[in-house]
């Protein structure tokens, strides 16, 4: 084949990828952001499809999503509200998976502030401790669970985000002395980025394990089924590894 033939045959199989090309739109826990932008990006290299995020609280997510708010993919941070989905008629009982369990790290810019090794209730009794709000974030739920473990006896000067990701804007921001993020806030391959940080044992809250689930509007949809199925994906999962999550290959499927 000639090289007038070879670039026309590479054009053409392009166009097809483009035709076939279609988009995914994605409600994403705001705990998940980081290594989902990394996801995507690869996602559309790989597929040709586009991936449009939206990043909040899985709680709001929820009551859009029952409203009918136009989400293809479901990226909790829990795994309650996907299966309320699935129980409801709105999501596909075959199509849920555990993407990831999250994990907590008692953060702060100031690199002197936080004991690494956990001796924090006299901390806690004595700073503004950025938390999300238990009632909207799983999150925000471990984070009490904490906290109550402890033992803490004074009475704390806790502020409440929305989302986890607000938890950590507030003492980003300096509206909080420490707080409770997700790891991945503050870890990159392993490695804390900056201040300092207690790495909360797991075993002092419940697994935040994360299920995504396909919605039943996009069960025919291929870009959001390619989606779904690449976040089960090597590349995607070392991504998901790097920032500090769990993965777990025998909790995944629609069980």
């Amino acid at each position: 084949m000639n090289r007038t033939k070879t670039v026309l045959v590479l054009l053409l199989v392009l166009h097809a990828c483009r035709v076939g090309a279609g988009e995914v739109t994605v409600a994403v826990a705001a705990n998940f952001r980081a290594p989902m932008e990394l996801i995507a990006r690869s996602f559309e290299q790989q597929s040709g499809h586009r991936a449009t995020l939206v990043y909040g609280s899985s709680g709001k997510f929820f009551a859009q999503i029952r409203q009918g708010a136009p989400f293809d993919l479901f990226l909790s941070a829990d795994q309650v509200k996907p299966l309320a989905l699935v129980e409801a008629g709105l999501a596909e009982p075959s199509a849920r998976i555990t993407y990831a369990t999250g994990a907590l790290a008692l953060w702060s810019p100031d690199p002197d502030r936080v004991d690494a090794q956990g001796r924090v209730t006299k901390l806690l009794g004595e700073s503004r401790t950025a938390i999300a709000n238990p009632l909207l974030a799983p999150y925000g739920v471990a984070a009490m669970e904490v906290i109550n473990g402890l033992g803490v006896n004074k009475p704390l000067n806790l502020v409440h985000g929305e989302n986890v990701a607000q938890a950590y804007q507030f003492v980003s921001s300096g509206n909080a002395d420490l707080g409770f993020v997700a790891r991945s806030q503050v870890l990159n391959n392993g490695v804390l980025r900056s201040g300092s940080a207690w790495l909360v044992p797991t075993h002092l809250h419940a697994p935040i394990r994360q299920d995504a689930v396909l919605l039943n509007r996009s069960s025919h949809k291929p870009p959001a089924v390619a989606l779904l199925n690449f976040l089960q994906s090597e590349p995607a999962t070392r991504i998901i590894d790097s920032f500090g999550y769990q993965v777990e290959p025998e909790s995944r499927g629609g069980g």
